[in-house]
């Protein structure tokens, strides 16, 4: 039997080091030929590491969110034979670089901590407390075994004395806490989540994407001075502009407000090309876009992440729609590519019908400006009445919000960019017109 260290490969071009994101072997397991070892993940992407060989690993370097450096002791694998050929680490070292070819402009891949413009799809209600306790008398350890959760989550269910087996899991069939929560609420008053049932403390090590979220958050806000400003606007035309075209779409995909909302913001930028921009304050340069390369936060199980809408102004409402479905769904499965995550020039942000009343997104560096929509409300507001007075009447209002890099956007700019997107957005007809 002979020892084969497996060293940590080189990953890209400027890569020194790689951050373990998930461990997918442990010591004493076999291990086949090109089997999945490890996910690790560098500034620019995450990569999947495969065996170059066959064995029993007897060795690994590091926990999850350790940093290996290229080149470094990666785990160590017995295998059978006196000496192990180097061509096997050299393959899979060539197999990594040609995964990491296309990457090299993803570093801004990672969405900022803001707001996440495209929800996931809703799991649906667990079931009532009844049906949970017609089975509780089925052998529910053996049945919790079969259920996919981490151990917090495990431990927080027998904290609670919930079966595991009676909650609905997320699409991938894992229960997550979020599962749980919302078990709780739908038993309310049903014996769960009473207000003073004890949950237990959790440690959670920050790795991967939230990692690379946390340093790009604290980056923005240490090196941006943001401002912020925000406009109410009447959006009751609007959406009955939506509905109209909606209900006559045939096979297009359904108009939500974003498609139109973008549709102005590209209308508008021509007059304001500072907020379509990006910084490099290390050079002290300043490159204003013809085109606008819009960024649209999404959330996903991972973190937030910010797939780019090419080319925003040469789009109609029914190719801004398709494109926004098609990048949001990608980047939720974890199909988006580095392309697809990079090289945005304006971001646009929102909580759908969480979105609060205001709120003050961070910009996604080196951007120099993120617009953020909000929930629509409906209040009574004063209109003419046609006779030259004014009535009451229900409309429905939504505020819009806008953070600035106040290096490189005065406020008057912003100010003037923004009414120039609320005139269009409450007379919605010149949308329509080129």
């Amino acid at each position: 039997m002979a020892k084969f260290i497996f060293k940590m490969p080189d990953v890209g071009e400027g890569v020194a080091e790689a951050e373990v994101v998930e461990w997918h072997v442990n010591v004493g397991d076999r291990v086949e030929e090109d089997q999945h070892l490890v996910d690790v993940m560098t500034d620019k992407a995450t990569i999947d590491i495969e065996s170059p060989v066959s064995g029993t690993v007897v060795e690994v370097a590091g926990e999850v969110g350790d940093v290996i450096a290229i080149g470094s002791m990666l785990l160590v694998i017995e295998v059978e034979g006196a000496e192990v050929s180097e061509a096997a680490a050299d393959a899979a070292a060539e197999q990594i670089e040609d995964e990491m070819s296309d990457a090299d402009d993803a570093d801004e891949a990672v969405a900022h901590a803001a707001q996440n413009s495209v929800r996931p799809e809703p799991v649906e209600g667990p079931p009532s407390s009844s049906e949970v306790k017609s089975s509780a008398s089925t052998s529910s350890a053996r049945m919790e075994l079969k259920v996919l959760a981490s151990p917090a989550v495990r431990q927080r269910a027998r904290d609670l004395g919930i079966d595991l087996a009676q909650v609905k899991p997320a699409a991938d069939g894992r229960v997550r806490h979020a599962d749980l929560d919302a078990f709780l609420a739908y038993n309310a008053g049903s014996g769960f989540g009473a207000a003073g049932v004890r949950r237990a403390d959790e440690t959670i090590k920050v790795i991967g994407l939230r990692k690379r979220i946390a340093q790009n958050m604290a980056a923005a806000k240490r090196h941006i001075p943001h401002f912020t400003y925000v406009e109410e606007c009447d959006v009751t035309d609007l959406e009955e502009l939506r509905a109209q075209l909606n209900a006559a779409r045939g096979d297009k995909p359904k108009l939500t407000m974003l498609p139109m909302l973008i549709t102005a913001i590209c209308k508008v930028i021509p007059q304001y090309p500072m907020i379509n921009a990006r910084y490099d304050d290390e050079a002290g340069i300043v490159t204003r876009y013809g085109s606008v390369h819009l960024g649209m936060a999404a959330q996903t199980e991972s973190g937030l992440m910010v797939p780019v809408i090419r080319d925003a102004q040469s789009r109609n409402l029914w190719q801004l729609a398709r494109e926004i479905g098609r990048l949001a769904e990608a980047a939720r499965t974890g199909k988006a590519t580095s392309e697809e995550l990079s090289g945005s020039t304006l971001t646009i942000t929102s909580l759908g019908p969480l979105g609060g009343v205001a709120t003050t997104p961070v910009i996604n560096r080196p951007e120099v400006a993120i617009i953020g929509p909000n929930r629509i409300v409906e209040r009574p507001m004063f209109v003419p009445d046609g006779m030259g007075g004014e009535r009451i009447a229900k409309r429905k209002l939504m505020s819009i919000s806008i953070s600035c890099d106040h290096r490189v956007v005065d406020g008057h700019d912003a100010a003037s960019f923004v009414q120039g997107v609320k005139r269009l957005i409450e007379t919605p007809a010149l949308l329509l017109v080129d």
